[in-house]
């Protein structure tokens, strides 16, 4: 019956291409892939919040050990089921993380594999809806892309289209998760999809319309993560917004670092992929046995800390003894968002699925929470920790993914309105200005960035990305050695069109370079020629290419060299030479095939 189903919608969406004129199907296609990546949405989270529940039911009424023993295996369970599921049926890879998506834009000609349009649902619900350290919303991320660029390939649509549909999904997913359309479309656009149109803008709406329609109509509301009620704004707390603002900077950078550091230290952990699921998920058991604040995405705690109690966070913890008092509640704070950065890290470094955003939004609400509270307790203030709290959460949004309006309309939606708009674009813009001072790169850009493979707002950054250095070597240049005389050059020269050559020794080591413009004098003179060595007049190369630098890299050689042709040496060796010319026309091919493709 569902086949049928599906049948009879596909041959409906073919009818209305062929029908329909490209924008206007492009309009209809947004709303089918917003609808979809909605439905992902919806599965991700209420799996993820019914075993949430299903933990705290199993704490507070069976509390094995006054701690709640079931609960921190949870997270164990899920990390070793996540690795099987990927070793098993999904190769023993899976890409994690938005950036893949930034990859397969710049690199792969937006082509998402079939697979990602389930495996993400799949391996991400195990981890994070089994108390993983983690958030759902880079998968979900993801699967809406890949709903989008799978639905523009079965269509045939075009590369621009295909991106465009991409960002459909994106916004579609982010729009459902938070039933916020206005953050949904400036994820897309600010943090994915720089180098967007504006007339590409309406699908995206559309789109983000649609996922966060289908989120509201068919996703319990206690789900989403929402603050009905906040104080009101004074601006007489505006000084402390800017401090909270440089503090969320500050604790971004401290989070993207070592997160990196505790993946870069699994990412180089020689263990079999099942022992070190089970090391890494040890120990982020631990810290969940010792701080259970850690467990899953962490809504649920923002919600608890913005409401009037926040000492229940205590609650059916090791420190329960504490809870009516502030100052260990304020260092329960203080530890659970220092240590957020490593709970998530060893989550994903062990082989775990999920992203960064909604970590995200737990250190910022953490640290906006305890920079209020530690004002008003030493009695310098009476601020309203609530808002606090919620504008902490745009401050590192802001500053991780380098992307204030988003974190600034986000807060704003989830609030339910607007009120606190001034601070929110306060401590967004503080935060994302001192990131961007020590990163230069957001989290899930910089390992892009480091191989050069960055999709950025510079379009011919973009386009020399998805071109290969090595394609355009030419390797079939003549070369000569240095105890030769030029009338061996001269001879080569008269029989081919090659006019430079490199000069190498018999272990083809690169010695220098010999142009014909170089020696133009010299060879009209008989006895010169004769009795000139090729030692004597070649010279060092301004600059050397090498196989694996990147296609900015070259360019930009070329430019600072402002020479027509660069050596290229490979493992110490000549390898061949890049000539600019062949560079610029392999730029222009690819510019060409992007735009009509």
């Amino acid at each position: 019956m569902l086949k049928k189903i599906l049948l009879r919608a596909e041959q409906l969406i073919a009818l209305s291409q062929s029908i329909l004129g490209e924008k206007q199907f492009i309009l209809v296609s947004s709303v089918l892939v917003g609808i979809s990546s909605a439905l992902a949405v919806i599965i991700l989270k209420t799996f993820a919040h019914s075993v949430f529940r299903f933990a705290t039911y199993v704490t507070v009424h069976l509390n094995f050990f006054n701690v709640g023993f079931i609960k921190i295996m949870l997270p164990v369970i899920g990390i070793m089921l996540t690795v099987f599921v990927i070793n098993r049926f999904l190769g023993g890879s899976i890409e994690k993380g938005t950036s893949q998506i930034l990859y397969t834009v710049a690199k792969k000609a937006s082509i998402i594999p079939k697979k990602q349009m389930y495996a993400q649902i799949v391996t991400s619900s195990l981890t994070v809806g089994l108390g993983g350290s983690a958030g759902l919303e880079s998968p979900i991320v993801v699967t809406g892309a890949a709903f989008g660029s799978n639905y523009a390939q079965r269509y045939k649509l075009q590369y621009r289209d295909r991106t465009l549909l991409i960002g459909c999904g994106v916004a579609a997913g982010i729009a459902a998760a938070f039933n916020a359309p206005i953050a949904g479309v400036l994820f897309a656009v600010e943090v994915l999809l720089v180098d967007v149109s504006i007339s590409a803008f309406t699908p995206i709406m559309i789109a983000a319309a649609t996922g966060a329609l289908v989120s509201a109509i068919a996703l319990d509301e206690s789900i989403l993560l929402n603050f009905p009620t906040r104080e009101t704004f004074n601006f007489h707390n505006i000084p402390y917004y800017v401090l909270l603002g440089i503090c969320t900077g500050f604790v971004g950078v401290y989070y993207a670092r070592n997160f990196q550091r505790v993946e870069h230290y699994f990412a180089h952990l020689r263990l079999s992929p099942y022992k070190k699921a089970f090391f890494g998920a040890s120990i982020l058991a631990l810290l969940i046995f010792i701080f259970p604040t850690l467990f899953g995405e962490g809504y649920e705690t923002i919600r608890t800390l913005a409401d009037k109690d926040p000492n229940e966070l205590m609650q059916n913890t090791l420190f329960r003894d504490f809870r009516n008092n502030d100052w260990a509640l304020l260092v329960f704070i203080g530890c659970s968002f220092l240590l957020k950065a490593f709970a998530t890290g060893i989550t994903l470094g062990s082989g775990g699925n999920g992203g960064n955003f909604a970590p995200a939004l737990f250190l910022g609400s953490y640290v906006g929470f305890f920079f209020s509270k530690f004002l008003n307790m030493i009695g310098l203030t009476n601020l309203p920790v609530s808002n606090f709290t919620m504008v902490g959460m745009s401050g590192i949004l802001s500053g991780l993914f380098h992307a204030p309006l988003t974190g600034i309309f986000l807060i704003a939606e989830i609030t339910g309105g607007y009120g606190l708009m001034i601070p929110l674009m306060i401590v967004s813009s503080l935060s994302f200005v001192i990131s961007k001072r020590f990163e230069v790169h957001s989290l899930d850009v910089k390992q892009l960035a480091k191989k050069g493979h960055a999709f950025t707002s510079n379009k011919d950054t973009n386009v020399l990305s998805t071109l290969d250095t090595n394609a355009i070597i030419q390797t079939d240049y003549l070369t000569v050695s240095p105890d030769e005389t030029l009338e061996k050059l001269v001879d080569l020269i008269s029989h081919s069109n090659q006019v430079i050559f490199a000069v190498v020794s018999k272990e083809n080591k690169l010695l220098g370079i010999v142009h014909f413009n170089d020696i133009r004098e010299i060879i009209f003179n008989p006895y010169r020629v004769k009795y000139t060595l090729i030692k004597e007049v070649m010279v060092q190369p301004v600059d050397i290419i090498y196989p694996f630098n990147s296609m900015e890299v070259v360019m930009n050689k070329f430019e600072k060299s402002k020479k027509a042709f660069l050596p290229v040496v490979r493992d110490n060796k000549y390898y061949g030479f890049i000539s600019k010319s062949v560079a610029l026309e392999a730029y222009r091919s690819k510019l060409k095939a992007m735009i009509f493709e």
